[in-house]
């Protein structure tokens, strides 16, 4: 199953960054044995700034074609970290495409919000996008460890 971060923003070179592709490769080198993965990045920019309408047009242009898509939304469901990796196990069994969605500074379009399958949310307090990107990066690498029985997750 094929994984897409989808969002709004350019992560340049700095700290956010250097932990995404961190998290993004291990998630790339343990998934691959569970048929997770490749996890590849599409991002978008409304150089225009027209709002979270003209952000949602964008991001549907970068969504593959009959994907799962999941927003990270604060109303989204809460999950524990094996209860996500769990989740990640169903659909690898049901999608070839799973594309994780991530809004600007104002969020998802309303619209954007109700086309999707699933909702997540990393807590009920809102998170700047660029940190939602690394959490996201840190949570499937997480739930693929966990998928693959090794260390790194601690309950």
């Amino acid at each position: 199953m094929r994984v897409h971060i989808c969002a709004v923003g350019r992560l340049r070179s700095g700290e956010e960054r250097a932990l995404t592709d961190d998290y993004l490769k291990r998630f790339n080198r343990t998934g691959r044995a569970l048929g997770l993965g490749p996890a590849s990045e599409r991002e978008v920019e409304d150089r225009k700034s027209r709002g979270m309408a003209a952000e949602a047009d964008l991001l549907r242009g970068v969504i593959p074609t009959a994907a799962y898509v999941v927003t990270l939304d604060e109303r989204g469901s809460l999950m524990t970290s094996p209860d996500f990796a769990a989740k990640l196990d169903r659909w690898r069994g049901d999608v070839r495409d799973v594309a994780f969605v991530i809004g600007g500074a104002d969020g998802i379009d309303r619209g954007l919000r109700a086309e999707a399958q699933f909702s997540l949310s990393f807590g009920k307090m809102v998170w700047p996008h660029m940190l939602v990107r690394v959490m996201l990066a840190e949570q499937l690498y997480r739930a693929a460890t966990i998928l693959a029985g090794g260390p790194y997750h601690r309950s």
